[in-house]
């Protein structure tokens, strides 16, 4: 008869049946907000939906949602509330999981929140000098536990930026009085030693060599522990795309509280290839690819090959094409500069002129801070030119300068935000039909504005500036002169078919301004739509000379969302010119225009 029994009762806690079995929710006078939150708590509420539950995990969830709504009141501000939870009528917290009923039929959780708590007493000391508690710690504002939590970890986070790396809260009283709804808070503070950085000691890694991983990590050793700046070395080494993923972890201080601190580093696949293709009705097709090394020497150092062919079946002259190399040496003197060094060989098949070139350059980025990124460098230009002027070479020695900031929330997708790019490239003539200096300057500015839920409505515009001051025209190259027309500058308007007349021959121009506006909109979470307008002006003379021709474009485009970035499609047509709508162009590419 024991046996029999023993077995009965193994049936019934395998048994699953509790189909039909929904939770019902009661709570008087609770907000739809509290509800949802305390159903989507809720470990019995969520039995329903999942199938082979069986009746000793249901007992088993009710009892183990007492302490879980609880929990989601007191995030609310009720911190006298009282909690019924009953299966058949009866309470869950009399049930055992190991001799439940043989079904449940009924199950019902009633919550009634009571008066909504205040805080009363507000206590939390020692504070470090500026540290700032958040507002709703003051006597008489609602009570809730998060308030509670980000006040503990404002002043944690105080005394952390002031050295104190392991600072900690000691003692803490929370009261409730309940039949005034007030809730008393006295919190101590541990800030414990001043500490200071001690050695970064990398492990996980197996090319990079260590000596290198602590100079682009740049951690300063024997300075005051600072958060931020535990924050900024752990992003030096994630910007060398070296590491798939980095963690510095803080270590126990020594007995002279100086901290080493840890870095698990797991490195990322030597090799990467990839490629592109872009085609436009006018401009015609262009096809990309690239090979990069994450870690040359051991160093994290990088070396990238891209090649490119465009103008394929356009209206733009012949096909033209590129090789370019660029090495880059994190780190170099001092953890936020890099030395690049950059080649590269192209040659330009262009309606007006052929070109054929060479340019290298040696030179140092610096990463001012998150936004701010600046360049300069030195550089030699070899150009082999055939126009209207006639065979000739160029030799150039440059000065490439230029700072970019970056405030775009997204720069695959910006919704808002600014970008700014200058670009500074003083230049004298080594080789060419006389001696002399000049300057070529561009400006590229670029702002975005959000609009609606999640911003699903989009103002993003353009401004681009470009001059050359000095130099004869004739030892400019082709390539350094201005032109309008196609996906880069007015869509709707041919590939580089605004230019200037220099010398009475058909040419590039020293100025160049361009304008373009759109309105982006999201149609889904995939797909959306856009509307532009581009415009353009081209001057013989330097940015300024009011002798020179406009043009313009507008037209719709088609988004489609990647993980790379939308995949572009734009149809164009002219709005000046003899062809003012009356020719359309596409263009296809990956990521917005600007």
């Amino acid at each position: 008869m024991t046996r029999l029994r023993a077995f009965l009762l193994s049936c019934v806690l395998l048994y699953p049946g509790i189909a039909g079995a929904e939770v019902a929710f009661d709570v008087p006078g609770g907000s739809d907000d509290l509800i949802d939150a305390l159903r989507a708590t809720s470990l019995l509420a969520r039995t329903d939906a999942e199938e082979g539950t069986t009746i000793q995990d249901r007992v088993a969830a009710a009892r183990a949602d007492y302490a879980r709504l609880l929990g989601v009141l007191y995030e609310y501000g009720y911190f006298g509330p009282v909690i019924s939870i009953r299966l058949n009528g009866r309470e869950a917290a009399e049930l055992s999981p190991f001799s439940p009923p043989a079904r449940i039929d009924r199950a019902a959780i009633r919550v009634e929140t009571g008066a909504a708590f205040r805080l009363g007493r507000t206590d939390i000391a020692p504070l470090a000098p500026g540290t700032e508690l958040p507002e709703g710690f003051r006597t008489g504002a609602p009570a809730n536990t998060p308030v509670l939590r980000e006040t503990a970890e404002a002043v944690i986070t105080g005394w952390r930026q002031a050295g104190h790396a392991t600072a900690d809260i000691g003692r803490q009283s929370i009261t409730a009085r309940q039949q005034e709804a007030v809730l008393d808070a006295d919190i101590s503070v541990s800030p414990g030693p001043l500490v200071r950085f001690g050695d970064l000691m990398p492990q996980g890694q197996q090319r990079t060599r260590p000596e290198r991983i602590r100079e682009i990590a740049g951690l300063p050793r024997g300075e005051v522990f600072d958060s931020d700046t535990l924050e900024t070395s752990e992003q030096r080494l994630r910007r060398t795309g070296t590491f798939r993923s980095v963690a510095l972890e803080e270590q126990t201080p020594d007995a002279n509280a100086v901290m080493d601190i840890g870095a698990t580093l797991v490195e990322a696949p030597l090799r990467r290839f990839g490629f592109g293709a872009e085609i436009s009705s006018s401009d015609g097709g262009a096809l990309s690819a690239y090979w990069l090394h994450r870690n040359l020497l051991g160093g994290a150092e990088r070396l990238r090959f891209d090649a490119e062919i465009s103008g394929v079946g356009g209206d733009t002259g012949g096909a033209d094409w590129e090789l370019h190399g660029v090495f880059t040496r994190p780190a170099t003197f001092r953890p936020d500069t890099a030395l690049i060094f950059d080649t590269r060989l192209a040659g330009l098949d262009e309606p007006t002129f052929e070109e054929t070139l060479f340019e290298t350059s040696l030179g140092f980025e610096r990463l001012i801070s998150d936004e701010l990124t600046t360049r300069f460098g030195v550089g030699l230009r070899f150009s082999d030119i055939d126009d209207a002027f006639g065979s000739r070479q160029i030799v150039l020695a440059t000065l490439p300068t230029s700072a970019t900031y970056d405030r775009r929330d997204n720069p695959l997708d910006a919704r808002n935000g600014y970008y700014a790019e200058l670009e500074l490239t003083p230049f004298t003539v080594l080789e060419g039909t006389g001696d002399g200096f000049g300057l070529r300057a561009v400006l590229d500015g670029r702002g975005y504005l959000g609009f609606g839920e999640d911003d699903r409505v989009r103002l993003a515009g353009r401004v681009q500036l470009g001059t050359i001051e000095g130099g004869a025209f004739t030892d400019l190259p082709p390539e350094f002169l201005f032109y309008s027309g196609g996906g880069g500058t007015v869509r709707g308007q041919p590939y580089k078919s605004l230019g200037a007349t220099q010398g009475g021959t058909s040419s590039g121009g020293r100025g160049f301004a361009g304008l373009s506006a759109e309105i982006r909109a999201d149609i889904t979470e995939t797909y959306g739509l856009v509307a532009f307008a581009d415009g353009g002006y081209i001057s013989a003379g330097a940015l300024g000379d009011t002798n020179g021709d406009w043009h313009a474009g507008a037209g719709l485009g088609f988004r489609y969302n990647t993980a790379l970035g939308p995949i572009r499609l734009d149809v164009a047509t002219p709005v000046t010119g003899d062809n003012a709508g009356q020719r359309v162009l596409l263009y296809i590419g990956i990521g917005h225009t600007f």
